[in-house]
């Protein structure tokens, strides 16, 4: 499994691009609230996991799949990075 992978360019990039297009990437900083600031629903955050699935073959389990995990570029990050160790 490919580990070198920059988690966090990814991730920031997908949320430009699939839910942020034309924002200011300088807005989009690592500590953002993306689901308890109101940027992700529960849709968005449904097929930001599925993208995650599919691009690095994990599994996330229904527990992962929510605001304590996923609501900062920094947690999705790490957990990733969790995953695919």
């Amino acid at each position: 499994m490919e580990t070198s992978v920059d988690f966090s360019k990814a991730v920031k990039d997908y949320i430009l691009a699939e839910f942020l297009p034309g924002e200011n990437p300088d807005d989009l900083t690592d500590d953002l609230p993306l689901i308890s600031g109101g940027i992700l629903d529960s849709i968005a955050t449904l097929k930001m996991v599925l993208h995650f699935e599919e691009q690095y073959g994990i599994v996330l389990e229904a527990h992962e799949a929510d605001k304590e995990h996923l609501d900062t570029i920094r947690s999705i990050v790490a957990l990733l990075t969790s995953k695919v160790r």
